[in-house]
């Protein structure tokens, strides 16, 4: 995406004017981003989107057509126009790396900046990892569910027709990959970020021909060693099933091989293990099976549980849309949690809602398997260790004692440090490999669609402490009624 400052919500700009105005701007301020529940009622999350966000804020500038526009709205003094001309963002962000496994509640990303720097950039970042992560939380599920087949079975996004727009057409393509898609069907994706393209051919190729046959053939003639074709134009098991298997005995005489079939309509489980095995009757069982057809990782679940033999499954709007049950929009939030070494909260009648104040630290356990137990919240200067007492962060009524015998260490990182990238910046395949390896590592049932195993995310004594002493300071200075 552009790096325009415009892309903001205008409320960011009136309360840049306000801090510059009353010399409040280069307050240092701390900014924790989180969301509150983990995406489709899942068990985790996969974090994407970091390494487009951190492109974005660094490159960041006023340019003078910006400045015009904002002039022209007669909202700000000419003296803070010019300060915006030399607008850097100079602060430090921590971070847990893109691709890493993470949960509700705990700060996936704190920035430390001057006022006015802090607050600019909150609304692109939570646009970008909003959308990102819960897209590459989307593609996991799929992966997921694809891989529960005996047979195996992998998943390519097929979304960009139904996605919100070219961006975040694009977007969905580079975050269902750091998710665990193969590939996308979105040229521009793959020019862009390197993916891997697939895709074989509409309907509409079908009945341009005089028969199924000869649209066959043609697309054989032209592409003979990428053909897939597509069997439901006429009838998936009359007519394009046979014809298939005719175009690829006609291509093995010439030397090559059919690479697939792809079935768009119908009773993908029944027809998928009925194309199955007539291909492998014909003597073609490397000719692998797409599915496309609205699918979802409990659609995809299903077709497997009823004995389906697709290998691969094109995964269209729900994909690239994040829809489904728990899905539409990623709830993620960017709130003040410290203001010149002042912790600050933000306190609402909804107790899943008051904020945690101050810096933190955020802590993940592993056993000797070297398996993910649970994450922790601690102080800036806290360790956790075995007796430790922590709170579940929507009820502290809730709470226990750390177990012993875990190993802990700080997932997250500075990324960025006064303003430079202080980490390299991560291959796609690269936070794909991440994404895997920490799924792999989860308890067991987490990834479960159906009642997952809830991971465990707890809230030190101190930190539930700090926000206790501040809850309580707020509701003594409100006016007696």
């Amino acid at each position: 995406m552009d790096a325009s400052p415009l892309f903001t919500d205008l409320y960011q700009l009136t309360m840049l004017g306000g801090y510059w105005q009353r010399g409040l701007h280069t307050q240092e301020a701390v900014f924790d981003l989180y969301f509150r529940r983990n995406p489709f009622g899942g068990g985790y999350a996969v974090w994407a989107g970091l390494e487009v966000a951190l492109d974005h804020l660094l490159s960041l500038r006023f340019d003078d057509a910006a400045l015009a526009y904002l002039k022209g709205l007669q909202l700000f003094p000419a003296d803070f126009l010019e300060a915006l001309a030399g607008w850097r963002f100079s602060g430090t962000i921590e971070a847990f790396p893109e691709g890493s496994v993470v949960f509700a509640h705990e700060p996936l990303l704190t920035v430390t900046a001057p006022l006015w720097e802090a607050q600019l950039i909150e609304t692109a970042l939570l646009n970008i990892v909003n959308f990102q992560t819960l897209i590459a939380s989307k593609a996991a599920r799929c992966v997921w569910a694809a891989q529960q087949s005996p047979h195996g079975g992998q998943v390519i996004e097929f979304g960009t027709r139904r996605a919100q727009g070219p961006n975040g057409a694009l977007s969905a393509a580079r975050a269902a990959f750091v998710g665990g898609a193969v590939g996308t069907s979105n040229v521009e994706a793959g020019q862009r970020y390197g993916l891997p393209v697939v895709g074989t051919h509409a309907h509409a190729w079908v009945e341009s021909f005089g028969s199924e046959l000869e649209a066959f053939r043609a697309y054989a003639e032209l592409y003979p060693d990428q053909t897939t074709l597509l069997l439901d134009t006429v009838d998936t098991l009359k007519s394009g099933l046979p014809n298939a298997i005719t175009v690829a005995g006609e291509l093995r005489a010439r030397g090559h091989e059919l690479r697939g079939v792809r079935l768009d309509s119908g009773d993908l489980a029944w027809l998928s293990a009925q194309v199955r095995a007539e291909l492998d009757r014909a003597g073609f069982p490397d000719v692998k099976i797409t599915a496309s057809n609205d699918l979802s990782e409990e659609v995809i679940e299903s077709i497997i549980r009823e004995g389906g033999r697709i290998d691969t499954y094109g995964v269209g709007t729900q994909l690239a849309t994040g829809g489904g049950a728990g899905g539409g929009a990623l709830g993620g939030v960017y709130k003040l949690v410290e203001l010149n070494g002042i912790g600050r909260i933000k306190l609402t009648g909804d107790p899943t809602k008051t904020s945690l104040p101050g810096t933190k630290r955020v802590w993940r356990a592993t056993d000797a398997q070297g398996h993910a137990v649970l994450d922790v919240l601690t102080a800036q200067d806290e360790v956790p260790s075995s007796g430790l007492r922590v709170s579940d962060p929507s009820n502290p009524l809730r709470s226990s004692r750390l177990p012993g015998g875990l190993d802990w260490h700080d997932p997250r990182q500075r990324v960025v440090e006064r303003g430079e990238r202080s980490t390299p910046a991560a291959s796609l395949p690269s936070l794909q490999e991440r994404a895997q390896a920490e799924l792999a590592r989860l308890p067991a049932g987490t990834r479960r669609l159906l009642n997952p195993h809830l991971y465990r995310v707890g809230v030190s004594d101190t930190l539930q402490g700090r926000r206790e002493t501040l809850t309580e300071q707020l509701r003594a200075s409100l006016p007696v009624r």
